[in-house]
């Protein structure tokens, strides 16, 4: 089942909520209702077949606790056990949500939403719900990574081994690689799979957001706290804390960071009343970890804490034949999206996207294909549908290409020293900042 064959149910009482979403998921699902009063629910869930509801934590009802979201996700579940109810919250009503999680919400989303990830969540579920032997799969083997390549399976054979620990693992990749996915595979394969899944983009937080998302606070402890918070910490506690682009957090945030993971404590800020938390700590990053290494750029007692086990995500460059695999993989969903079915590419096609350094992975693949199929008048593929980004026109060298450059300049270098001491390693070697025996290697690397 494809999301544009979905009937999504949205239950809010704010107007503007309602609008925004009707307006987002109408060009995208088959129908799209919404309602501003819980209390006709039951009428609703009986007229009509909803495949999603979506369903706001907080309504100004006769309960007004709080716990609205709670409490209308039993009620549901008992009118109508199949339907896959997703909750609407805040940041500061996430512990809530997380209990929704164990009452049978099948996933929360935080607003003001990101549209695209709406979508992509949507897209997900509805594809999952009317195949009970998909999920099973899935739960049995949860690498839902489509790859053939030596490096990927070696990747998946790690993860399979780890993913059972609790064992902190740091994952290595560049940017559109998929390190969001390899997270979610290793928290669905753990035995926390039935707890929280916490992604938070630490790289996007400054230093003052930084201690109020992932500690919270109480009310009244700055300026714009009018109610207490639950840190996203917190909220990971018994499940899996997800924390993206590691690398781009200050050695300020890296302190405080390093605490809690020693401590295994939280202290919400307005508070001195350290909480315990239980999670299961996946970190990643684009930075290459040379450049984490590096003192001065990340601390090495934090480096130790979050690199129990290190995961390379390889770049879609070094896996040969996958690129067609991915690209005929995205070629059936937007075929499917845009009701372009059973489109194919021209030999012509297949050879331009084979040949291409892919700067931005299996992410930029995706859009390629995405806007090729949009684009085209026909069944097939041509060379002109495949619009590549415009930095790769000026970008003269592929990365191998840079390697290679790189690889000759060391070498030339080291001829020129080594023929202007005649031939003298020790001196050349003191030159060129080497020891002996590092310089040795160099020479016999380059069969010099």
């Amino acid at each position: 089942m494809n999301l544009s064959q979905a009937n999504i149910l949205v239950v809010d009482d704010d107007i503007d909520v309602l609008t925004a979403a009707r307006l987002l998921l109408k060009p995208e699902a088959k129908s799209v209702t919404t309602e501003s009063n819980p209390e006709n629910l039951r009428r609703l869930l009986r007229d009509d077949a909803f495949d999603i509801l979506m369903l706001d934590m907080n309504f100004n009802s006769a309960l007004n606790t709080g716990n609205e979201g709670v409490y209308w996700l039993r009620q549901i579940k008992e009118w109508k056990k199949n339907i896959d109810v997703i909750m609407i919250t805040a940041y500061a009503d996430i512990d809530l949500a997380v209990r929704c999680l164990k009452e049978g919400a099948v996933d929360f989303i935080v607003k003001p939403w990101k549209n695209d990830q709406l979508v992509e969540t949507l897209q997900e579920i509805i594809q999952k719900r009317d195949n009970p032997k998909k999920k099973e799969k899935e739960h049995n083997n949860p690498i839902n990574i489509v790859g053939e390549a030596e490096s990927l399976q070696l990747m998946f054979r790690k993860l399979e081994k780890i993913a059972p620990t609790d064992a902190n693992v740091l994952i290595l990749g560049e940017n559109g690689t998929g390190k969001d996915m390899i997270a979610q595979a290793i928290h669905q394969a753990s035995l926390r799979s039935k707890q929280p899944f916490v992604k938070v983009d630490v790289g996007a937080l400054t230093d003052t957001l930084f201690e109020s998302e992932l500690f919270g606070h109480k009310k009244g402890a700055f300026t714009d706290a009018r109610e207490d918070r639950v840190g996203l910490i917190e909220a990971a506690s018994g499940g899996t804390l997800f924390l993206d682009e590691i690398g781009n957090i200050s050695l300020q945030q890296q302190a405080k960071l390093l605490t809690v993971l020693q401590n295994r404590k939280i202290t919400r800020l307005g508070s001195n009343v350290p909480i315990p938390v239980d999670i299961r700590l996946i970190t990643a990053t684009n930075v290459p970890f040379a450049k984490l290494a590096n003192e001065q750029f990340f601390r090495k007692d934090l480096i130790y804490r979050i690199n129990t086990v290190e995961m390379n995500v390889p770049p879609l460059r070094e896996r040969g034949e996958d690129i067609m695999l991915l690209a005929n993989h995205f070629l059936r969903i937007y075929g499917e999206k845009y009701v372009k079915p059973g489109m194919t590419f021209a030999k012509a096609a297949q050879d331009k996207l084979m040949h291409y350094s892919y700067p931005g992975n299996v992410r930029e693949l995706q859009y390629i294909i995405e806007r090729a199929v949009i684009m085209s008048d026909g069944s097939t593929l041509s060379v002109d549908d495949l619009v590549f980004s415009p930095i790769e026109q000026y970008q003269t060298d592929t990365p191998q290409t840079q390697i290679d450059n790189l690889e000759d300049m060391e070498k030339n270098t080291i001829i020129r020293v080594v023929e202007r001491y005649n031939g003298n390693i020790s001196r050349a070697a003191k030159e060129l900042g080497l020891t002996r025996a590092a310089l040795y290697r160099r020479l016999d690397k380059y069969d010099i």
